[in-house]
């Protein structure tokens, strides 16, 4: 290259230098011009155009959240204390923890759906998230706590970071019911005993026919080392396949090749085996695929799944389980067996109800020392029930009780709200939930309408002849007959009346 030439081509390459800085001058100009104009858009809005007048502020709730009306918090209540009634009757204490944790706390645990954690900003020097589940914190608790023997449940509000569908009971806040059995037991007794309360519950709240699902993370990853997936993608993979309830295997295993790079051919090996569902005579089918028996982990899966169908025989759930190859549940931190619960009504359409599994290296990875504490617990997903019961009710046209009132404290006269307020005190001192109106004199009819409308059954009504008497009038709302009663037998009839009413509101 001659001189000439080399010249000509450094003062290029300055040249181009330069436009590069000039251009990342710009750019940089650009940023800090649109920084000023967004602040100024933000004051402007906080502030209002002085020519528009201010800003007005629109109600809502924020994306993936609803507020509860006393009817419907009336139901949760009522699911929720059968589901507690539940986990007691299977000699479960209850804790609670915060609902936001260590970031690092949470991360790492759930796979790829990590990404739907709420990170918070710094506070006080700590990075919190918000908890996704209350799996993790339990295992936390028991790390923490140095405890190795527990059956918990607990109830709580969790977020997640999702696309919502609130229609089919999925939000970003929302509450979860778990029942954990914790602690170093006999292969399957404790897991058995979740696939039991998982029915039980749903059994309970009436909810239409249902299955649960029931599958061996061992056996899947023998499957997968079978098919011949590299381990590193043993979790993706898995992951992939927990999509199989809402998409159909076209989809999963487009994923599996585009997203995930596996072989196409390794893929459809994995179709052929998780396609399979049935019973203990699948187990036997898969005991004599040669090729899936030379995995430890697909015999190890097998022996456990065959322990768990006989303990739900014993447990009467046969006609409630189905041995699924296509149960996954993407989550990282499950060991053993998974299960999922599903509504198999017509037209019911939230998908699962419950889940859960066994998660015996999630409390170690917490203990400095490592120590295990072998897990298994269940999930159900109760806002998806509320969904499925509101919609019922809906469609029955039901109406439900908001509160409990089971005596209302009528006049029939004028000014006779201080002996009310005398007999209503009263009854709140003999444990009776009662009220009154908060008029001095309201009528007589508005009085036995509000009464009607709550469903409250019984109503006491003084009257100033009556009283003179010693006497007040007890009557039945459903009935609407009425009898006369002493006033200082009131008490007794009322609770004699409520341990057996003649006609039931």
């Amino acid at each position: 290259m001659s001189d000439e030439t080399r010249t000509k081509l450094l003062d290029l390459i300055k040249d181009q230098g330069e436009v590069v800085r000039k251009l990342k001058a710009a750019k940089a100009e650009s940023a800090k011009i649109a920084e000023e104009v967004a602040k100024l858009l933000d004051l402007k809005a906080q502030l209002g155009d002085e020519n528009a007048g201010p800003q007005k502020l629109i109600l809502k709730t924020p994306k993936g959240t609803r507020d509860y009306n006393p009817e419907q918090m009336a139901l949760r209540l009522g699911v929720l204390e059968k589901i507690v009634a539940i986990f007691k009757r299977h000699g479960a204490e209850t804790i609670d923890t915060p609902i936001f944790e260590l970031k690092e706390v949470l991360t790492g645990k759930y796979g790829e759906d990590s990404k739907l954690i709420y990170d918070l900003k710094d506070q006080g020097g700590e990075i919190l998230a918000l908890r996704y589940d209350l799996t993790v914190p339990f295992a936390r608790y028991l790390a923490m706590g140095k405890v190795s023997t527990i059956k918990r449940y607990h109830i709580a509000k969790v977020y997640r970071r999702d696309n919502p569908a609130m229609t089919k009971g999925r939000y970003r806040e929302f509450y979860q019911c778990d029942f954990d059995i914790a602690g170093q037991y006999d292969p399957m007794i404790p897991d058995a005993e979740c696939v039991r309360v998982v029915s039980e519950a749903l059994t309970s709240l009436d909810l239409g026919p249902y299955v649960i699902k029931l599958n061996h993370r061992s056996l899947l990853d023998g499957i997968f080392a079978a098919c011949g997936v590299p381990q590193e993608k043993f979790r993706s993979i898995c992951s992939a396949v927990d999509k199989l309830d809402k998409s159909p295997w076209e989809e999963v295993r487009k994923e599996m090749i585009e997203e995930k790079q596996l072989d196409g051919d390794i893929a459809d090996k994995i179709g052929s085996y998780v396609s399979k569902k049935g019973g203990i005579e699948l187990i036997e089918q898969l005991r004599s695929d040669a090729i899936l028996m030379n995995q430890p982990a697909a015999v190890s899966g097998l022996d456990s799944m065959a322990l768990l169908l006989k303990y739900c025989e014993i447990y009467k759930l046969s006609d409630k389980i189905v041995f699924d190859l296509s149960l996954a549940r993407g989550l990282d931190y499950y060991t053993g067996v998974i299960y999922e619960a599903i509504l198999t009504g017509d037209g019911i359409g939230v998908g699962s109800v419950a889940g859960g599994g066994r998660y015996d290296n999630l409390v170690g990875m917490f203990d400095s020392k490592k120590k295990q504490v072998p897990c298994v617990g269940v999930s159900l997903g109760v806002e998806r029930i509320f969904s499925v019961i509101e919609s019922k009710l809906a469609n029955k046209g039901q109406k439900i009780r908001t509160a409990e009132v089971e005596v209302f404290v009528a006049s029939a006269q004028k000014n006779l709200h201080e002996q009310r307020m005398g007999v209503l005190s009263e009854l709140w001192e003999a444990g009776l939930k009662a009220e009154q109106s908060y008029k001095k004199s309201p009528k007589l009819l508005a009085q036995l309408q509000h009464c009607e409308d709550s469903g409250i059954p019984l109503v006491v009504i003084l009257g100033e002849g009556e009283l003179a008497r010693g006497e007040v009038t007890l009557r039945e709302v459903a009935t609407r007959a009425e009898r006369a009663v002493p006033r200082a037998n009131l008490v007794e009839e009322i609770r004699k009346w409520l341990s057996n009413p003649v006609s039931p509101p």
